[in-house]
C-alpha cells in the first residue's frame, strides 16, 4: 500500500471518528494520538526505517477496538497493513 493509500485510510478513520461512534474520551484521545503519530511518520518519510513501536501500537489498538467498534478496527487493520508494507 502506498503512502497515498495510507493517507486515504487515515482520512477514513478520521471520518469515522467524526461520526461520533460510542467511544470514551480516553478511546477517542488514543485514536487521535495514534493518527498524529502515523501522520508524523509519513511527514518525515521514515518508511525506510523500522519503527516497531508504532506498528505495535496500531495492532494493540486494533485488538482494543475489534469487539465494540469493528468498523474502526477494520480501518486500523488496513493502516497496520499499510505500515507493514511500507516497512514501518
Amino acid at each position: 500500500m502506498s503512502t497515498r493509500e495510507l493517507q486515504e485510510q487515515l482520512t477514513t478513520l478520521r471520518g469515522q471518528l467524526e461520526q461520533n461512534p460510542p467511544l470514551s474520551p480516553e478511546e477517542r484521545d488514543h485514536l487521535r494520538d495514534l493518527i498524529q503519530q502515523i501522520d508524523a511518520e509519513i511527514a518525515v518519510e521514515t518508511a525506510t526505517t523500522t519503527d516497531n513501536n508504532l506498528a505495535h501500537g496500531v495492532n494493540l489498538t486494533v485488538e482494543r477496538f475489534e469487539i465494540d467498534h469493528p468498523r474502526l478496527a477494520t480501518t486500523l487493520r488496513n493502516i497496520a497493513l499499510a505500515l507493514a508494507n511500507m516497512g514501518i
